[in-house]
């Protein structure tokens, strides 16, 4: 029985699913109906991502028209089954991106760290021309170089937010460390905090802050993830993330 709320409306929660920018994962947000969480996230994954969504820089490898068959989730592992058009058309990097998309969405699920592929009811072992071995579960590690050095997990794409501000998520950068800014709706820089992982120099860690800024006025923003170049100094951007941001 899905569980429902007074009225009778049904109870949904937030889940993130996982497009790409540039050629990197990034995350956005959907609500979806339990306890399908995972086939409610899935399903907005291959639906794509929305018009304010791509006009910030946001695409799929995805193939349109690609249908979840099935997800089933045992030992925190799930099966997701997909229609043949999963793996049409497309070179290797875009084989390994539609593969990562589908990996970082269902294991954003607490009760999954793992993903097999099966297309058609049929498991696959082997994925698109380029033959991606596929013969045993994959998680987020298998495709570690798909992933920006930093990657925010929160605040998402469009999300409102007000001082302090929670930002959490995974980093693999030299001696863990890197920036996070906040920068308001007057391109003012309203925050500009130094950040350490619980590991980095290539093993991803996590990190969770609480970041206070200060506004100018309210309106739109952006988070940006950097790191200072070791040779000059110059910003080397690893993720942003458009805001709205409150006073």
């Amino acid at each position: 029985m899905t569980p429902s709320v007074p009225g009778g409306t049904q109870r949904q929660v937030r889940a993130s699913v996982y497009f790409l920018h540039g050629e990197k994962i990034s995350p956005a947000p959907r609500t979806v109906t339990p306890p399908a969480t995972a086939a409610g996230a899935l399903r907005a994954l291959l639906a794509g991502p929305s018009r304010y969504e791509r006009g910030q820089g946001r695409t799929t490898a995805i193939p349109s028209g690609t249908a979840l068959r099935s997800v089933a989730v045992h030992r925190h592992v799930a099966t997701v089954d997909l229609s043949g058009r999963y793996d049409d058309g497309g070179g290797s990097l875009s084989m390994r991106a539609r593969l990562a998309q589908v990996v970082f969405t269902a294991t954003r699920l607490p009760a999954i760290e793992k993903v097999r592929f099966e297309m058609d009811g049929k498991p696959v072992t082997s994925f698109g021309g380029e033959g991606i071995i596929l013969n045993s579960p994959v998680g987020r590690a298998d495709f570690e170089d798909l992933a920006p050095l930093v990657l925010v997990e929160s605040p998402l794409i469009g999300d409102t937010v007000r001082t302090p501000v929670r930002v959490w998520g995974s980093a693999n950068t030299f001696e863990a460390t890197f920036r996070l800014k906040i920068t308001d709706a007057t391109g003012r820089t309203a925050a500009d905090a130094y950040v350490t992982a619980t590991s980095g120099t290539g093993t991803r860690g996590t990190f969770d802050v609480t970041i206070p800024y200060r506004a100018t006025r309210s309106g739109t923003g952006l988070l940006t993830a950097y790191w200072n170049s070791l040779e000059d100094g110059h910003e080397v951007i690893e993720d942003t993330v458009p805001l709205t941001i409150t006073r």
